[in-house]
């Protein structure tokens, strides 16, 4: 028998459908997955409070598989888990329609402005004219970094007649790859970041970026905050340069309350919630689970199996 530690969020979804080779043991709060970490040999820590799951796999030394539902890994131990040889898996692909609704949502509260007929109606005031007349009809948008959430978002735009450009890590025809989409930068209306939190991508929008999009355009952030150089952003916000940016996360998180972010007009931050607006995190992710359960036991390749060396 394989142990597994599963938090009991997941329990409905995989209660008599998991494998007669696995024994799952069930955690409720923090205080029972610590008593249950030395018997881990497959983890799945979520649910325990994000600290404590990113750190529990130090103190799991049997474990031989790290799964969790989140998409950015950055802050597991990445060293840790390839020293000790464990397998690590995310939720590349769990999340893709709710962060990609959400990145619709933020494409058109910026082209509406419709931040601004909200306070009107906080005020009681009917506004005589549309704040924002931008329509998303023939806009062009970038997407930088079309994994799951890249691809979820391209197609959601498609009713909307958006031309989009993918960049992704490998070009392929029609496909920008890292060292071709900043020379075109100034041809997009909109530019969503969606890539993993890297070395490599650490403030990978800066001054020079900003200043080589197109007058106008926007920014929308679903990566990581710091990925985005927000001293350079707010400059380039208030200066008119940039239409405007919605930001999912941000740098630090949670965002101090005095930080000069919270005031930047036209930029919208919505505290890292894109991915939590759904019901059906844990199912989903329960169902992919239980196929990689079937791949574990065949000695096969695992769904989204993090490259402990690239860091996602």
């Amino acid at each position: 028998m394989t142990t597994a530690v599963i938090s009991q969020h997941a329990r409905a979804h995989l209660e008599g459908r998991l494998p007669e080779w696995l024994e799952p043991r069930w955690f409720a709060n923090a205080d029972e997955l610590r008593a249950l970490l030395p018997e881990a040999e497959i983890g799945w820590f979520d649910g325990a409070g994000y600290g404590l799951t990113i750190a529990a796999p130090k103190s799991a030394p049997r474990l031989k598989w790290l799964n969790t539902f989140s998409a950015g890994v950055e802050e597991f131990p990445l060293a840790h888990l390839r020293d000790h040889g464990v397998i690590f898996t995310n939720g590349a692909g769990v999340n893709d329609i709710a962060v990609a609704e959400y990145a619709v949502l933020g494409m058109l509260v910026l082209a509406k402005k419709y931040h601004e007929v909200v306070r009107a109606q906080d005020r009681s005031e009917w506004l005589p004219d549309a704040p924002g007349k931008i329509e998303l009809h023939g806009t062009k948008a970038l997407i930088v970094g079309a994994g799951a959430i890249g691809k979820r978002v391209a197609a959601l735009l498609a009713p909307f007649h958006v031309e989009v450009t993918e960049v992704r890590r490998r070009p392929a025809p029609g496909v920008l790859g890292p060292d071709e989409w900043r020379a075109r930068l100034g041809e997009f209306d909109w530019v969503v970041v969606a890539v993993p939190a890297t070395s490599d991508t650490n403030a990978m929008f800066g001054e020079a970026e900003f200043a080589a999009m197109k007058p106008g355009s926007s920014i929308l952030n679903f990566a990581r905050g710091s990925v985005i150089d927000q001293t350079a952003l707010m400059a380039a916000v208030g200066s008119g340069q940039l239409g405007g940016a919605f930001l999912d996360v941000t740098d630090p998180e949670p965002l101090p309350s005095d930080h000069p972010l919270w005031k930047c007009e036209n930029v919208h931050i919505t505290q890292h919630l894109s991915g939590r607006s759904q019901t059906a995190l844990f199912k989903r992710a329960s169902e992919r689970f239980l196929e990689n359960l079937a791949h574990w036991h065949a000695g096969e390749p695992l769904i989204a199996q993090v490259d402990l060396d690239l860091g996602y």
